[in-house]
């Protein structure tokens, strides 16, 4: 989630017309520009980058399947990727130096590449569908929904298979990468657009390898791994009292009371959520707690007392002609709402600045500006990065022929796949998805909002209703996931050219770093959703991994097919009313000042908590208010560690799923059960 930026992008003047600098001044900058050795593209991505890649995709795979799979949220993990890469190559370097063995320098660089494969690699765990559209399509979903459900039809099965999934991540992940390659000085120097985790990233990096800056890393990476460690304990001494059953322990532990318990209202201990509290901002933290008391707190008690009149009173907990139906459509309304507003303003946006970058280049006036030397050496550093950002060029022709060699493989296999998905609609969906690839990356430069999951959405309603009954819920899910992917990963990529054009990196090993990260996530991301689906009880709509996103993804491709006529009474009267307050709020974000539109909820956060309860949103809440009062007490400790804290306790909680895991698969139980009940 992030916020609108409000610099316009901007035209470079490639050759501005400057007053004569005398040799002196010609010396002293070319000191300046000659003071740091750049390495060649090919030494930037080196061996042991690629392995410290590798072990921190696994771990963050963990941690994203982990949140997809409980709540499908997801905070921005590049931070953490950028400082566990640093804490690696620092500890393989000094390791290498006390035992006399020489090694090349770290460079921020090489830290640059390890943080753009990270974030390559874990990105497929968030988009690659394991939490939504490949999951849909189980038959626990299938299920779930109900087998007498009109549209729901057991033809549309398809169940998670190792082999299956990879398979389809190789034909699908990287045809984003080749779709926008050309584009890249266009999205980061000519339009100068800002990619605000980009730039955050690349200044964090930069900081990191300057004597003062290598300090504060020393000193938030000490931070980060006693919160690691911390947490990690703390999982596992909670796993003792967890019991068998879904009933048991600290994660069902009535802090609030058995009252407030029963409508999901309660502090569960949970380090990762507390540590996502830290992380997010304020008012995502408030906007869940919000949700959260305006569901259970009142909507949902007040609909389960027209049980028998609104719906049948006998009908399963499960069940979508009842209060189930109700949570699910309701959740999919303000998401919607929130992401069709959001689409529509970073549309326009795009098309306002785009228009003024043309304005601009037709009327351009020929200046001539005296540089004062600050001014002087702000411009010689720009030319710097402009130079190597240049300097290693991807052939267009690259580009082109990778993008229609992939889309070719694709369009033989994906109907093999998915034979509901016929080759021609693959074709269209590729002949369309740059387009919507480009829109992505423009409005994520501007706004820092990736609007990957609403262009799949779109996707998915579209070719469900052209494939129709016949078929239309499982052709529908999986051009799902090829509009997100290629949408999603095109954005990633511009992103990560922001970040190695702030730290000096050359845009070829940004490309080269994308598609190795690329390939380690087809293989690494399933095997890691592979452990939870061995291990646990994915989709169950009581356990602790409840998939949110699977189910309403499927009842929207059925929605595209059926239609609203299986909906319980007054259900599409309140989806109208959320929908529109989705898109009544988020303009007032837009238009009222800073100073109130900064307390204005956010609806798509608001949303999450109508379908899966209210527990994780008080862990994030307790997190939030730990960095208010951290911040309140000192501003600049809070800025420097509060990331690390945060990253410590969502890295801790994440990896003790691995043993937690491996326990489960073996039958090994939990010794002590603790519950509670009224005395």
């Amino acid at each position: 989630m992030g916020t609108l930026e409000n610099a316009a992008a901007s035209v470079e003047i490639s050759e501005p017309l400057l007053q004569p600098v005398d040799e002196e001044t010609k010396k002293r900058d070319g000191d300046l520009l000659d003071e740091e050795f750049i390495p060649d593209w090919k030494d930037q991505i080196t061996l042991r980058a690629i392995l410290v890649s590798a072990v921190l995709g696994v771990v963050f795979c963990i941690i994203t399947h982990k949140l997809i799979l409980s709540n499908g949220i997801v905070p921005s993990l590049n931070v953490a990727a950028g400082l566990f890469g640093f804490f690696f190559l620092k500890f393989w370097t000094t390791f290498q130096s006390k035992f006399g063995l020489s090694g090349r320098p770290f460079t921020r660089q090489e830290n640059t590449v390890i943080q753009t494969c990270v974030v390559a690699c874990y990105g497929l765990a968030a988009s690659g569908g394991f939490g939504s559209f490949l999951l849909a399509m189980d038959e626990k979903t299938y299920k779930l929904i109900g087998e007498d459900y009109p549209g729901n039809r057991a033809e549309d099965v398809k169940n998670p298979g190792l082999l299956w999934m990879t398979g389809y991540l190789f034909i699908v992940s990287f045809l984003g990468l080749f779709s926008l390659v050309p584009l890249r000085k266009v999205m980061v120097m000519d339009y100068k657009l800002t990619y605000p985790s980009g730039t955050a990233t690349a200044m964090l990096i930069n900081s990191f390898h300057t004597n003062a800056g290598a300090e504060l890393a020393r000193k938030q990476v000490s931070c980060l791994g006693k919160y690691l460690s911390i947490s990690f304990f703390w999982s596992c001494f909670k796993w003792f009292f967890s019991g068998i059953g879904d009933s048991c322990g600290f994660d069902e532990f009535p802090s609030l009371g058995l009252t407030l318990f029963k409508n999901t209202f309660y502090f569960d201990f949970s380090p990762i959520y507390v540590g996502c509290g830290l992380i997010c901002p304020h008012i995502v933290s408030c906007s869940f707690l919000l949700g959260a008391i305006i569901s259970w707190g009142f909507l949902w008690p007040f609909i389960s007392q027209r049980a028998g009149d609104w719906y049948p009173a006998d009908l399963g907990t499960n069940d979508f002609r009842g209060l189930y139906g109700y949570k699910v459509f309701i959740a999919i309304s303000l998401s919607l709402g929130d992401g069709l507003y959001n689409l529509i303003k970073i549309t326009a946006i795009s098309i306002k600045e785009m228009c003024k970058i043309i304005i601009s280049q037709k009327d351009l006036p020929i200046l001539e500006e005296v540089l004062d030397n600050k001014s002087s050496k702000s411009l010689l550093e720009g030319k710097k990065r402009d130079g190597v950002f240049l300097k290693d060029r991807i052939p267009f022709w690259f580009a082109a022929s990778g993008y229609v060699g992939l889309a070719a493989i694709s369009t033989a296999t994906i109907p093999i796949m998915f034979p509901p998905l016929r080759w021609y609609l693959v074709i269209c969906s590729y002949i369309i998805a740059p387009a919507l690839a480009f829109c992505n990356s423009y409005g994520a430069g501007l706004t820092d909002m990736s609007m990957a999951t609403i262009y799949g959405k779109m996707g998915l309603f579209t070719f469900a209703s052209l494939v129709g009954s016949n078929g239309g819920v499982l052709a529908g899910l999986a051009a799902a996931g090829v509009m997100t992917s290629i949408v999603a990963t095109a954005a990633d990529l511009m992103q990560d050219f922001k970040t190695g054009y702030l730290t000096l990196s050359s845009a070829k090993s940004m490309f080269v770093s994308q598609l190795i990260g690329t390939a380690m996530g087809c293989v690494i991301a399933p095997l890691t959703f592979w452990l939870y689906w061995s291990a646990f009880d994915i989709g169950s709509p009581e356990g602790p991994y409840k998939a949110p996103y699977a189910v309403t993804t499927r009842q929207l491709a059925i929605l595209a097919i059926q239609g609203f006529s299986e909906l319980p009474k007054h259900c599409l009267a309140f989806c109208l009313v959320f929908f529109v307050a989705a898109l009544v709020i988020n303009f007032l974000r837009d238009v009222a000042p800073k100073k109130v539109s900064q307390f204005i909820p956010v609806p798509i956060a608001m949303a999450l908590t109508f379908y899966i309860g209210a527990s994780f949103a008080v862990d994030m809440f307790v997190g939030t208010v730990v960095l208010f009062v951290w911040e309140r007490l000192n501003r600049k400790d809070a800025e420097d560690y509060a990331p690390a804290v945060a990253s410590g306790l969502i890295c801790g909680d994440g990896i003790w799923s691995i043993p937690s895991a491996v326990l489960s698969i073996f039958r090994i139980n939990p010794p002590i059960c603790m519950y509670f009940v009224p005395s």
